[in-house]
């Protein structure tokens, strides 16, 4: 089981950037899949959930302005980020997990918000 994280990188305040997880190795369309993040210094968070269902939840610091979404045919579950703000940068990791499972973590993908 993988999964794997890409689309961070430099952005300004304002601006927007899209992430991917790519899952292998499991039944992707079966899987929970959710968005975390973690700064240096802070516990890592969720962001962002969809369940298997394509029912979403946002955490209430990003709620309307960030968006969970899956595509089950490729394999791949997206966070669409607009207005970021400076305390957006961390990096943001992926999970996928069965219910009561663990589940996989990705690598993390760093996202870096300029004022």
């Amino acid at each position: 089981e993988q999964v794997a994280e890409s689309g961070g990188g430099l952005v300004q305040s304002g601006g927007s950037l899209t992430l991917s997880c790519v899952g292998s190795g499991f039944a992707f369309n079966r899987y929970a899949m959710r968005w975390y993040r973690q700064s240096p210094g802070k516990e890592r968070e969720m962001v962002a959930y969809i369940g298997t269902n394509g029912g979403t939840n946002h955490v209430d610091s990003v709620r309307g302005r960030f968006t969970i979404s899956r595509d089950n045919a490729k394999k791949t579950v997206y966070l669409r980020m607009t207005n970021l703000k400076p305390e957006d940068s961390a990096v943001y990791y992926c999970r996928g997990n069965l219910p009561g499972e663990s589940g996989v973590w990705g690598q993390g993908t760093l996202v870096t918000v300029s004022s």
